[in-house]
């Protein structure tokens, strides 16, 4: 295989697609304009050069016979260090559960994580500072 794969589209596989937008739009990410068609089982965002699209249970069902949920961490990159502090609180505030209040991760980033209303982690992350890298603990 010599052509290089690139990420371009993550799925995230929803119950709510109105409750999972509030959050999304909560945390920055900005959607294009729902087709009241589509409204209640897709909608889609163009983020960091990647597509999220976000779609019921009842449409994944459709276009994947075989899914059966699951979800890794969806990660959002903030500029600083203070927006990730900013942002989880704005999050937290509005309802939202925290898996992993902010800190600063071992590889230098400040990092967060704060499930979306289906309980899927979502990552929110500064940019890494090298100068604040440490060890990983249990080393």
């Amino acid at each position: 295989m010599t052509e290089r794969v690139v990420l371009d589209q993550y799925n995230l596989v929803v119950s709510d697609v109105g409750a999972a937008v509030e959050f999304y739009r909560l945390l920055g990410v900005e959607f294009s304009e729902r087709d009241p068609q589509w409204a209640d089982r897709h909608v889609s965002a163009r983020a960091g050069g990647v597509d999220l699209d976000i779609d019921s249970e009842a449409f994944a069902r459709q276009w994947d016979p075989g899914w059966r949920g699951g979800a890794g961490v969806l990660g959002f990159k903030l500029e600083s260090r203070e927006a990730v502090d900013e942002r989880h609180a704005a999050l937290t505030q509005a309802g939202y559960r925290s898996q992993l209040a902010p800190h600063d991760a071992f590889w230098g980033a400040r990092y967060a994580i704060v499930e979306d209303p289906d309980g899927n982690p979502v990552g929110i992350m500064s940019a890494v500072d090298p100068g604040r890298r440490s060890e990983p603990p249990g080393r």
